[in-house]
């Protein structure tokens, strides 16, 4: 549930970053712009770490997990498999729009409506995992 979220986590971020670096050359302004854009992927890694924490309160402080609940916490962090792709699909869409930024066309709104869609999923995959979390 943090491994994977937080890689591609850190490939999104870096992907929009690198863009950020390359659209500075171009207009230095728009640098916050920019900045929102390259940050908006961090925010799977961080549904991760949230459903790690639920599923951590409850299996670590327990004397002996059931096998139905290693079970659950197993595939509670599969889900979060489709986070990690979202990420990294997150950072792509954000770099197109930093790239358009920089070459002067207004597109900053319309690139995090299109940038949220990916958080969707990582979204639904928290609800899962908090779904299973409270059947153990």
């Amino acid at each position: 549930m943090i491994i994977l979220p937080g890689i591609g986590s850190a490939i999104g971020v870096s992907i929009g970053s690198n863009a950020t670096i390359g659209a500075l050359k171009k207009r230095p302004d728009a640098f916050g712009n920019y900045m929102l854009l390259s940050a908006l992927s961090g925010t799977h890694g961080l549904f991760g770490f949230a459903a790690f924490f639920i599923f951590y309160s409850k299996t670590v402080f327990t004397p002996d997990i059931t096998p139905f609940a290693a079970t659950a916490v197993f595939g509670a962090g599969l889900i979060f498999v489709v986070a990690t792709y979202a990420a990294i699909r997150q950072g792509q869409i954000c770099a197109n729009g930093i790239a358009e930024i920089a070459s002067g066309n207004d597109v900053f709104g319309k690139t995090m409506i299109l940038a949220v869609f990916p958080e969707l999923y990582s979204i639904l995959a928290f609800a899962a995992a908090f779904l299973i979390s409270n059947k153990i």
